[in-house]
């Protein structure tokens, strides 16, 4: 068992901090007046200019398309585990994943292209996502049944001659808002009369297909998250080509548990950043502040809290690696347990640092003066993103129990499951 980071890995996480210290954090601000003009322009989603700009630095700087393993598409794509750190400096700055093509969903949709669609599937679509000149979209969750049971989706995908038909409403399509969204990977239902987990399907549907509909932003505490956005979305009768179907009629749960295993642990890598950022600022703002006639961070309150957060940081990172561990070793199917568990450990444990660091800026750290209040807001919905807590604790409490019951493979699966 090796506790270190490789040379490799070592010289790509120099490389990222020094691309972070010179191209990243001193652009931070003006990322967010650039959408704050755009919006009082009268349209808050257009691409941002400082990020289309620093893309080419990134791809330059050999940072690019790093996510994405044992891929002829993308050699210079890394294993989870090396992937790991790098996801997690990326993290300390919301939108910093975009400029080296590593952000959500694109990277899980990147991967479900590369594993489970056709040659001209991967041509016409996996290619320009990995050259970062489209974006994409994946509709999942519904509003009118509780999809965190995704048995409930009602979306129908019915087969017409050489086409599939698509009605249904989705909404949380993360990334819909974006004017390059050119994509989307919809998750329904072929045939609601086949067995329990071979309903579903997974349908390539162009976004600009007849029928489309992008009805409205969603907001997230108040954040629409421009350019970027979660938007509800309407698919009436669109018809698309039956080369469209992933993998097969019946097989779109075999699809989410490959798609949203990566997704997760992404999600868990990034948030680990956000909470080292979190961390750092607290000492900061405590080292630099005095009440009642002596430093706050001389005061026995705030070493307990730092010493938590610094326990609480190491512990979510080793389960993490663990989990990205196994994922390269043994499969994703294996690793259920470890990213369930990381699942619900990394989103909980930033949130109450970013809690405390917000504590511990007294009203500025509920402003857009620093970037605690929206870290914050992202922490809090990923304990609903890609399935909420109670259904990772379901899945991890009855993997447990079968070390000592004889309970059935099915009654263990993981969850496929997107927000409530």
């Amino acid at each position: 068992m090796n506790f270190d980071y490789t040379d490799k890995v070592k010289g790509m996480q120099a490389r990222l901090l020094a691309f972070m210290d010179e191209h990243i954090y001193p652009n931070e601000a003006r990322f967010f007046a650039e959408i704050a003009e755009n919006r009082a322009k009268g349209n808050a989603w257009i691409p941002t200019k400082i990020v289309e700009e620093l893309k080419p630095k990134a791809r330059a700087a050999g940072l690019w398309n790093l996510f994405l393993p044992h891929s002829p598409r993308a050699p210079e794509g890394l294993t989870n585990l090396e992937y790991a750190p790098l996801c997690e400096i990326m993290g300390r700055v919301p939108f910093a994943a975009e400029i080296f093509n590593c952000s959500a969903p694109d990277t899980g949709n990147m991967e479900t292209f590369e594993r489970y669609a056709s040659e001209a599937l991967k041509d016409q679509w996996l290619e320009p996502l990995l050259r970062g000149d489209i974006r994409s979209a994946f509709l999942m969750t519904e509003p009118a049944v509780a999809s965190s049971d995704a048995t409930n989706i009602q979306c129908s995908i019915v087969r017409d001659g050489h086409h599939y038909v698509i009605n249904g409403t989705k909404w949380w399509s993360s990334g819909a808002g974006d004017p390059r969204c050119a994509v989307y990977i919809v998750m329904g239902k072929t045939n609601p009369d086949a067995p329990k987990h071979a309903q579903q399907s997974m349908v390539v549907v162009p976004a600009n297909t007849p029928g489309v509909k992008v009805i409205r932003p969603l907001s997230v505490f108040g954040y629409d998250d421009a350019p970027h956005g979660h938007m509800e979305v309407t698919l009436t009768n669109v018809r698309v080509p039956v080369e469209n179907l992933l993998l097969g009629e019946g097989r779109g749960f075999e699809i989410a548990q490959g798609r949203l295993g990566p997704g997760r642990i992404h999600h868990c890598m990034r948030t680990i950043g956000s909470a080292e950022r979190a961390l750092a600022l607290m000492c900061q703002r405590l080292n630099s502040r005095v009440a009642f006639g002596k430093p706050l961070s001389t005061q026995g309150v705030w070493h307990e809290r730092i010493a938590e957060s610094r326990i609480m940081i190491e512990q979510a990172r080793l389960l993490t690696l663990k989990a990205a561990h196994m994922m390269d070793t043994v499969g994703n199917k294996e690793a259920r347990a470890e990213i369930a568990m990381i699942k619900v450990v990394a989103p909980n444990m930033a949130s109450q640092i970013i809690d405390w660091a917000i504590q511990a800026h007294g009203a500025a750290g509920v402003s857009d003066d620093f970037p605690l209040a929206y870290a914050y807001t992202n922490q809090r919905w990923l304990r609903l993103a890609d399935g909420p807590d109670e259904v990772h604790r379901q899945s991890i409490a009855k993997m447990e129990l079968a070390r000592h019951l004889a309970l059935t493979p099915q009654e263990i699966e993981i969850p496929v499951t997107r927000g409530c």
